[in-house]
């Protein structure tokens, strides 16, 4: 036989034993049913967006019947039919109205050329820090000088505009 003490030791540890194994049980419940909470709450997300998803195509559909109504009876506007629809640009094109008598020729083509020689077609590279001119020899004449510090931006953007020539080539002109 065994001796009591040793009787009670064996208890606690089968005490302790069954204690341990319903730690464990109770903590696999506790993490089973935090899950299906979680679940639970992303499900309800889930809805919450599908409900204000629905709420808002079920808005845009009201004002859409608002806007029908407003544009039939309103506006008298109505859907295009299927023999509105062009399929290409020459079609659109036909619907055009010909040019009223007295209407000038409208321009098709515009282009700058330039008057001078090739050799002379590049302006001065000047800097815009010292508007001197750098890397670029500087043409002569009078208006193609080195800019100065009181030289205003019109100035500067129509200095040697007088060189170039627009031409227009016109659709009769051709």
């Amino acid at each position: 036989m065994f001796p009591s003490s040793r009787l009670r030791s064996i208890g606690w540890a089968a005490t302790l034993a069954v204690c341990i194994a319903l730690f464990v049980c109770l903590t696999f419940r506790v993490n089973s049913v935090k899950s299906e909470v979680r679940l639970a709450e992303r499900r309800i997300v889930s809805l919450e967006r599908e409900k204000m998803l629905l709420e808002t195509e079920f808005e845009t559909r009201s004002s859409q019947q608002q806007l029908a109504n407003w544009n039939a009876v309103e506006f008298g506007y109505r859907a295009p039919r299927a023999d509105q629809f062009l399929e290409n640009e020459r079609q659109l094109a036909s619907l055009g109205t010909p040019r009223a008598v007295g209407a000038p020729m409208p321009i098709r083509v515009a282009s700058a050329a330039n008057v001078e020689s090739e050799t002379d077609s590049f302006p001065a590279m000047v800097s815009p820090l010292t508007g001197r001119a750098f890397a670029a020899e500087m043409h002569e004449g009078a208006d193609d000088g080195p800019l100065t510090n009181h030289e205003t931006l019109s100035g500067r953007l129509t200095r040697g505009a007088a060189r170039i020539v627009l031409s227009a080539r016109a659709e009769a002109g051709e």
